[in-house]
């Protein structure tokens, strides 16, 4: 945490998409640290998979597989990379990541920006790790074919991931959100489910917090129906809550503390609409132990972060790691799996 606020004026003076090719760039300096050891209360088993820690860093930091060692080493309990979509793309034009610092917060319209499989896949290949690295599939903003672009990215990275998660919830690829909907939703997890490998890697798919009343349960029903292993609630939104930033009209996806009530809120339609039937990963606005703990009793089996990190550092997952140790104590909880859910 003290280099971290040494670094970050030298950071927060360069435009925000430079600081984070700067930051990926010194991380591939570093050398790769083994990932720490955990307390035994925060490990998990969700959907078939051994977690260390319920801490997990969100897809949009390592975009293109570059540093999830180096990240894991830094005290994550997983990592997910990504969104990686089947063709290169250069993403939406710049500038298109914007700080706002005065609510901890930021929006991105970054559109997907990423070196394709390919590339990705080769990185993963070479990866020597023991972690759970996960990838975040899209599809490309000029693909004909939605559907198609989906799985074609289950049927490339399956052998390099310890699971896929289906985004269909980034505001910044126009009509991408569509695919949330009854007919196309259930059109697409058909198709995931036909391209999955016997024995492949478990399926999540990551929803977004912009959604009607009656969305949470179709979704869940569709998830169960097509054998998702997981829901991941939720990514940025779209919506603009009060705001003191300059940058607070820019258009994109908000992340960061203003997310943070209307992500919990999401979660908690999503854990009661499904009962606990399928596991939920707690994501948005996540920035210290208390945080985490709260999407935890309200259900979530694990949670990412990342806006957070940029905030306070990689050290965060750390000490949120710590933190929900010493809460698992004090609420004499065995371990993570007692308390989720908790709340009701």
């Amino acid at each position: 945490m003290a280099l971290y606020r040494l670094f970050r004026p030298l950071a927060f003076a360069l435009d925000a998409e430079a600081a984070h090719r700067a930051t990926i760039a010194a991380l591939k300096l570093m050398p790769t640290r083994h990932p720490p050891r955990f307390p035994d209360s925060l490990k998990s088993t969700v959907a078939g998979l051994n977690f260390p820690s319920p801490v997990g860093l969100a897809a949009g930091f390592d975009k293109d597989a570059e540093v999830p060692a180096e990240m894991l080493g830094l005290g994550f309990g997983f990592v997910e990379v990504g969104t990686v979509t089947p063709r290169p793309q250069a993403g939406n034009p710049k500038p298109r990541l914007f700080r706002l610092q005065s609510d901890r917060a930021v929006i991105n319209r970054l559109g997907f920006n990423n070196r394709g499989q390919v590339a990705a896949f080769e990185r993963l290949q070479r990866c020597s790790h023991g972690g759970v690295i996960g990838v975040n599939v899209g599809a490309n903003k000029d693909g004909s074919d939605r559907i198609a672009d989906f799985v074609a990215g289950v049927s490339a990275m399956a052998s390099v991931a310890r699971y896929l998660t289906i985004n269909v919830s980034s505001p910044n690829t126009p009509g991408l959100r569509g695919l949330q909907d009854e007919g196309a939703l259930e059109e697409l997890l058909t198709a995931v489910r036909g391209a999955r490998l016997v024995g492949g890697p478990p399926i999540f798919l990551k929803v977004a917090p912009d959604l009607g009343d009656g969305d949470p349960a179709r979704i869940v029903r569709a998830a169960l129906d097509h054998g998702i292993d997981a829901l991941i609630v939720a990514n940025t939104t779209s919506s603009r809550p009060p705001l003191k930033s300059k940058y607070s009209g820019e258009s994109g996806g908000l992340s960061g503390e203003p997310l943070k009530t209307l992500a919990l809120d999401t979660l908690r339609k999503f854990r009661a609409a499904s009962g606990g039937d399928i596991p939920l990963i707690g994501v948005g606005g996540i920035a210290s132990a208390d945080d985490a703990w709260d999407r935890i009793r309200a259900g979530a089996s694990l949670v990412q972060l990342y806006t957070a990190m940029v905030y306070e550092g990689p050290g965060i997952a750390r000490r949120i790691a710590r933190g929900l140790a010493q809460r698992l104590q004090r609420a004499g909880f065995a371990n993570i799996a007692e308390a989720v859910g908790s709340e009701a």
